[in-house]
C-alpha cells in the first residue's frame, strides 16, 4: 500500500482556499489521475456564484428543524429530490434538482470579519485579521496563472468576472496579489437584463476593425524598430497582452459568447429577466464557449436596503430579507444547473454558490438603522 501522508500534511492540505481543496488542488489531482478518471474530454471549468456578505445558510441549505424556535427562524423545510436531505421552503426550485448538486455544511473558518473571512474562503489565508487588500491570490487567480500558457489562440480571455468578485466596502477581497494584474479577470459590469446592456471593448463594427487593425500595424512597426534597440521579456510580454485585447475586440466569436439576445427568449425568461438569472446565463454561455473561469456576484437591488447578504437586524429584517431575494436567487441558480445538465456540460463544469459567512444560530433583535426594502424605519426593533 502507498505511504499515508502524515497530520501535518492533511491540515496544510486542508488549509487550502474554498474551504478544504483548492482549485489547483483539484487540478494537480486530475493530473495524478491521468485520463480515464471519471473526466470528459471537453475542457474542465468553473463558475463561482458569489454571494457577497454571507447567506444565511440556517434559512437555505442547512435548516435546523428540530431546533428550538430562536434557533431555526420561521421558516419550513421541505423534501427535496434526494431523500434524506431538506431545504429551506425558500428554495422550491432547486429542491426539485437537490440530486444534481452538493450541499457541504462542514465549512467554517476563524475570520471574524467579511473581508477575512472572504480572504480564508477565497485563498486560504489563515490571518484572521481584516486587511485592506489580500496578501495571497485567489484561488481562481492561482488557476488562471495555472492555465495561461494554454489559451494563447483563443479570442476569449480565460477568466472573466460577470459582475466580478472584488470588494467588500472598502476592503479589496479577492485579487491576484503578488501573481500580478495580467492574472485579474477581464471585467464586466453592469445589468445583463437591462436592454441597453452592451459589454465594452468586444465585438467592434467591419469599419471600426479595419481601423483598429491599421493603427495596431503602424504602431507594431514602431515597436519592431524600438525592439531592434531594447528587446526584453516584458516588451514580449506587453505584444502578448496587445495582441489578445485586438482578438477580443474584432472576434465574432468573442461578441456571439456575450450576446445574450442570441438566447432563446423561453431560456432567458427561465433564468429571469433579472441582474442575477442574466449573470448566470451569461456564465454558462461563456464556458460553453471554452472560458475556463467565470465569477459572477449577487449583490445589488435585488438584496434590498444595503445590497448585499449581510443581514444585521441593523441593516435588514433578515428574514424579510432572505423572502424578498430568495425567488431571484433560487430562478437564477436552479435554471444554471439544470442548464449545465441539459447541455451535457456538467461532467466538465463545477458550479460552487457561496459566500463567507452564514449567520449566528441564536436570532437577535436590535433596531433598524434605516428603512427601506425588507427593513423597517430607522429606530424599529426587527
Amino acid at each position: 500500500m502507498p505511504e499515508q501522508p502524515n497530520l501535518e500534511s492533511r491540515r496544510e492540505f486542508l488549509r487550502l482556499g474554498l474551504g478544504g481543496l483548492s482549485l489547483p488542488g483539484l487540478l494537480r489531482l486530475r493530473d495524478v489521475a491521468g485520463p480515464g478518471a471519471g473526466e470528459d474530454s471537453g475542457r474542465t471549468a468553473v463558475i463561482l456564484v458569489w454571494l457577497r456578505g454571507g447567506c444565511s445558510h440556517l434559512d437555505t441549505y442547512d435548516p435546523k428543524p428540530e431546533a428550538p424556535s430562536e434557533f431555526r427562524g420561521p421558516f419550513a423545510t421541505i423534501e427535496t429530490a434526494v431523500p434524506g436531505l431538506r431545504l429551506s421552503e425558500l428554495l422550491p426550485l432547486q429542491a426539485r434538482i437537490a440530486d444534481k448538486f452538493s450541499v457541504l455544511r462542514s465549512m467554517a473558518h476563524n475570520g471574524p470579519g467579511h473581508p477575512s473571512g472572504s480572504l480564508q474562503l477565497l485563498s486560504g489565508d489563515p490571518d484572521p485579521a481584516d486587511k485592506p487588500e489580500p496578501a495571497l491570490p485567489d484561488v481562481m487567480a492561482v488557476a488562471h496563472y495555472l492555465r495561461s500558457g494554454e489559451s494563447s489562440a483563443r479570442p476569449l480571455p480565460n477568466y472573466i468576472g460577470v459582475n466580478p468578485i472584488v470588494r467588500y466596502d472598502g476592503f479589496v477581497i479577492a485579487g491576484s496579489a503578488f501573481l500580478g494584474s495580467a492574472y485579474e479577470p477581464f471585467s464586466i459590469l453592469g445589468d445583463p437584463s437591462a436592454p441597453e446592456f452592451r459589454v465594452p471593448n468586444v465585438g467592434l463594427s467591419d469599419s471600426e476593425t479595419a481601423r483598429l487593425r491599421s493603427r495596431v500595424g503602424l504602431q507594431r512597426g514602431l515597436d519592431t524598430l524600438r525592439g531592434r534597440l531594447d528587446r526584453s521579456d516584458s516588451l514580449d510580454a506587453m505584444d502578448r497582452h496587445e495582441a489578445k485585447a485586438v482578438d477580443l475586440l474584432t472576434s465574432p466569436a468573442a461578441a456571439r459568447a456575450f450576446d445574450l439576445n442570441r438566447e432563446d427568449p423561453r431560456v432567458r425568461d427561465r433564468y429571469g429577466r433579472h441582474a442575477w438569472g442574466q449573470q448566470c446565463l451569461m456564465a454558462r454561455r461563456l464556458v460553453e464557449s471554452g472560458v475556463d473561469l467565470v465569477t459572477t456576484t449577487f449583490d445589488g437591488p435585488l438584496c434590498g436596503r444595503v445590497a448585499n447578504w449581510d443581514d444585521h437586524a441593523v441593516n435588514h429584517h433578515v428574514f424579510d430579507a432572505l423572502k424578498f431575494r430568495a425567488p431571484y436567487f433560487d430562478q437564477a441558480v436552479s435554471a444554471l444547473i439544470e442548464d449545465i445538465y441539459a447541455r451535457g456540460l456538467d461532467r466538465r463544469v463545477l458550479v460552487i454558490v457561496t459566500g463567507e459567512f452564514g449567520r449566528t444560530p441564536r436570532i437577535s433583535y436590535v433596531a433598524s438603522s434605516g428603512g427601506g426594502v425588507a427593513s423597517a424605519a430607522a429606530g424599529t426593533v426587527q
